[in-house]
């Protein structure tokens, strides 16, 4: 046979025949394989690109906002030592390090602004609070936990039906707990509680929780294709009604109220649905029968008469001495406050405030509560406007949502007055929804190109047009 050098023909891709050596033949197929071989390593071992782990990142914090309002440690016996809370926020933190490579091509929005500064002002109260490491947890675990759902929430997601599954989760979180705890019938000096010793445990905190869900439950129920889905959430709102009583919540009553008669403004009157009109008479009927004894002595209470059976036990006065002494702390430390979760301790008396607003004000001092007011401001605006949007065919179950979200809104600044959500992360997932639909309704606007004060021409125009 020939030498290494001898001359080999070969066909190139016009069809003309070229002449290669032994050694270049062998140069292209070793070249060739290695190529293939690298080629294979890197899909096998890459790192996913950017699009995938914001997707990754966005089903994490699916995961996570479930495990937050459905805790099945405290319902499944055997599963409480898997600790599922402290899984459920490393989920949060692996989100947002999966959703942190779209920080530098998105401006973050104007609410997780003020979240970020009111998490920087509390850092700042720190040294100046009476329990010093009682602050510090507060801060940089629970507001913590708080400014790290809410960036990522914004960094990953970018479409309707990911926000839809999201308050969806949160829909279902509720309701199951509510059914477990009327399932158990798990009691608090007579008054039903939840389960567990996590955010839903306290008859007032699941009132709460139950008040800003219904009307979520009730777009549900509108939107959902099925009669199965439609039974489910029917169902889900008739045992939540009842719920909130067996819990004899005021401040949950007083949200639930403002909750379901701004429903039936905008679903039933201005939604042109006469029926829900009709299902609310025959609704308020039933409540009367099925309500718990002495339900109405309690509610009687609201207008300060007590009286034997109205499962007060002096709670009526106590919450008036809690309202004026956080009003005392806050006059006398109005900048930095007692520090974050202080009162109870503060005071001697080991009870929160039960009002966010006097929360902020005594443990944070006023900026707080300033900074707290604007970031409602900002929600209430971004609702406004999407309430405001063209009622085009792609935008009717937007705005089913956009007035659901409108309710539970008001329904919380009522509740907020009867509740120490401060350090909580539900109000806070509440205003990010209306900054996400608020993005998703005008995609075509910047959220920044529209300032808070005076919006621009463009988006003014839009927001009025006829309806």
């Amino acid at each position: 046979m020939g030498s290494e050098s001898s001359i080999l023909g070969g066909t190139s891709k016009n069809g003309l025949i070229t002449m290669q050596t032994i050694p270049q033949r062998r140069a292209e197929h070793s070249n060739h394989w290695s190529t293939r071989i690298r080629s294979v390593s890197s899909k096998k071992f890459a790192l996913p690109d950017q699009q995938e782990r914001s997707r990754m990142g966005y089903w994490t914090m699916v995961v996570f906002s479930f495990l937050y309002y459905f805790r099945p440690g405290d319902i499944i016996p055997g599963i409480a030592p898997l600790h599922l809370a402290k899984v459920a926020a490393f989920f949060a933190i692996f989100a947002l390090l999966l959703g942190a490579n779209r920080l530098h091509s998105r401006k973050l929005p104007g609410e997780v602004k003020i979240i970020l500064a009111l998490f920087v002002w509390l850092a700042i109260t720190i040294p100046f609070a009476s329990w010093r490491g009682g602050s510090f947890a507060v801060v940089f675990i629970e507001f913590a936990r708080i400014v790290i759902v809410v960036v990522t929430l914004v960094l990953t997601v970018t479409r309707f039906v990911e926000l839809r599954r999201l308050i969806l989760m949160q829909a279902l979180g509720v309701s199951l707990m509510t059914f477990a705890a009327l399932i158990v019938n798990n009691r608090m000096q007579g008054r039903l509680a939840g389960m567990g010793d996590g955010l839903l445990s306290n008859p007032n905190d699941l009132a709460m929780n139950i008040a800003l869900n219904w009307p979520i439950c009730l777009a549900f129920l509108l939107t959902g294709r099925g009669v199965i889905k439609k039974m489910f959430w029917a169902t889900t709102m008739l045992v939540m009604i009842y719920a909130l009583m067996a819990t004899y919540s005021r401040g949950g009553f007083l949200a639930l109220a403002v909750a379901i008669l701004i429903c039936l403004w905008d679903f039933g009157i201005r939604g042109r649905r006469a029926y829900l009109l009709g299902i609310a008479v025959l609704g308020l009927a039933g409540m009367l029968v099925v309500a718990p004894g002495n339900y109405v002595k309690r509610l009687e209470t609201l207008f300060g008469k007590f009286q034997e059976g109205d499962y007060d036990r002096g709670s009526a006065e106590a919450r008036k001495e809690l309202l004026e002494k956080s009003l005392v702390i806050t006059a006398t430390h109005p900048v930095f406050g007692i520090g974050p979760g202080n009162f109870p301790s503060y005071t001697g008396l080991w009870r929160v405030t039960h009002n966010t607003y006097t929360q902020l004000s005594s443990e944070c001092g006023i900026p707080a509560l300033l900074l707290f007011f604007l970031l409602l401001r900002r929600a209430f605006l971004n609702l406004f406007y999407l309430r405001k949007m063209p009622r085009a065919p792609d935008k009717q179950e937007m705005h089913l949502y956009v007035s659901a979200l409108s309710a539970s809104f008001v329904a919380y600044l009522v509740g907020a007055f009867f509740s120490s959500s401060a350090y909580e992360l539900f109000p806070y997932y509440m205003v990010i929804y209306t900054t996400l639909l608020y993005r998703l309704g005008f995609p075509e606007q910047g959220r920044e190109a529209k300032p808070v004060l005076n919006p621009p021409v463009e988006v003014r125009q839009q927001a009025y047009s006829a309806i």
